[in-house]
């Protein structure tokens, strides 16, 4: 696995300082709900970034090479390619609209000079093939150079067709569409290490699908009871170990994170080994069970640790050691005194995601306010950052900031009631190589690195 040098801030010495790097998008207060970005992935060495939004659009960025030479590296990214990838749809024996939202976007390893992600809405998951072409042949000898194809009778001699060099075009083309395996909404993709296979959980199943067949897929978990009453919690999240091609996670809406192995049985119904947090009887309130509904679960890029996201905080967990989280991070405990106004906005049911940096030393994920924080699991520091307009100027340094809950506060601070909980950050990722991260808010996506 790459190891980041001894002297850098990744490695855990120092407190990292981040700065201004770009922001995609228009950074007005005239929201079109389709532009949302609803997720974001960078692919596996980081130089494209993906993001969906709700209007069903993929837009991939491609990081400016200049910006990887110079010193030190920059990173710059350029829209690449943008494509519709779901329409509206509507399910007629349920009388429902199916969104055209993109919910999950992962990305295949290269194997080639093509690129390759699999994207998904509520129901359907389709397979891209996003390649470069900047040559072109002309000279054909049964179709004109429009395509429209030739009187026999008019060939009067034989041509050889010649390749030219042609403008730069990106072309995304759909490869495979798996639909119809879904009842429920699909709330997770995750390619198998083996590159082979991949996953995808809604609700109450998650079925394992072959890259080539888009016909069958196999149910390896079913949670849904005979009686639909009997219902007491549902799958929010599921993902394959990076290494280990026979195992993968899936979390609960009761705070479980189920570990399965594949080579136990074809249904995983039985997990190998349930990671549950014993409650705390002192914090017991009314909302307890909807704030330990874990949002989002992802392993490390060792495979030896995995971090959950509930509502108020963030936990690490060691694989090998089930009883209880190794870490815990406190996202933003100064809520906790607002839950039942949260309750009634509806704001105690967003869905914050959290992802790990390159080297598993650090941890990052979202709040409200445009705010989202930063973990590092070596010196225990923390840091509360800002993706907003006031910062989008080149190389303007993020300045820590601070919520307080009462009483006097500093010049910076900003008091617990002036929180916009419209804007909100949950989407995030971090690049795999490098202190690069890019952070969904609203519309907009913020840019922002480690050095200038």
């Amino acid at each position: 696995m790459f190891k980041y040098p001894p002297g850098s801030d990744m490695a855990g010495n120092g407190d990292t300082q981040w700065y201004f790097s770009q922001v995609k998008g228009t950074l007005d207060d005239d929201v079109t709900e389709a532009d949302i970005i609803s997720c974001v992935e960078f692919n596996h060495d980081g130089d494209l970034l993906a993001t969906g939004d709700k209007g069903g659009r993929v837009v991939i960025f491609q990081r400016d090479p200049v910006s990887k030479s110079v010193i030190p590296r920059r990173g710059e990214y350029n829209v690449y390619s943008t494509f519709q990838s779901h329409e509206p749809e509507f399910d007629y024996l349920k009388s429902l609209e199916i969104e055209e939202k993109i919910n999950k976007i992962r990305w295949l390893r290269r194997k080639n000079q093509a690129h390759f992600l699999l994207s998904t809405n509520d129901k359907t998951i389709k397979l891209w093939k996003v390649s470069e072409r900047d040559k072109k042949v002309e000279g054909y000898n049964t179709k004109e150079e429009t395509g429209q194809v030739r009187d026999p009778s008019c060939i009067t001699q034989l041509r050889v067709p010649v390749i030219k060099p042609m403008e730069l075009m990106v072309e995304a083309s759909p490869r495979r569409i798996f639909a119809n395996a879904h009842t429920y909404h699909i709330n997770s993709i995750s390619v198998n290490s083996d590159q082979e296979t991949y996953l995808s959980a809604d609700d109450l199943r998650i079925n394992l699908w072959h890259l080539e067949i888009t016909d069958q897929s196999f149910n390896i978990v079913d949670i849904k009871p005979t009686n639909m009453e009997e219902l007491t919690e549902v799958i929010t999240a599921a993902e394959f170990h990076p290494v280990e091609c026979n195992l993968f996670v899936y979390s609960s809406s009761k705070g479980t994170i189920r570990l399965c192995d594949m080579r136990a049985a074809a249904l995983c119904d039985r997990h190998s080994k349930l990671f549950e947090e014993p409650e705390d009887p002192t914090n017991r309130s009314f909302f307890s069970e909807i704030i330990s509904s874990i949002s989002d679960v992802k392993l490390s890029n060792s495979g030896r640790y995995m971090i959950s996201r509930d509502y108020l905080s963030v936990k690490v967990w060691d694989l090998h050691m089930e009883t209880k989280p190794i870490e815990s991070y406190p996202v933003h405990e100064y809520l906790r005194s607002k839950l039942c106004s949260l309750y009634e906005n509806d704001c105690i049911f967003d869905k914050f995601e959290c992802c790990w940096n390159g080297n598993d030393s650090a941890i990052m994920t979202g709040s409200y306010n445009n705010f989202f924080r930063m973990f590092d699991r070596t010196t225990k520091k923390d840091a509360t950052l800002e993706a907003s307009r006031d910062v989008a100027k080149p190389k303007t340094l993020l300045k820590p900031r601070k919520v307080c809950t009462g009483g006097k506060r500093k010049k910076d601070d900003i008091s617990v009631d002036c929180l916009d909980f419209n804007k909100k950050i949950l989407h995030t990722a971090w690049h795999p190589l490098e202190n690069i991260i890019a952070v969904a808010a609203t519309n907009n996506l913020f840019l922002f690195q480690d050095k200038f």
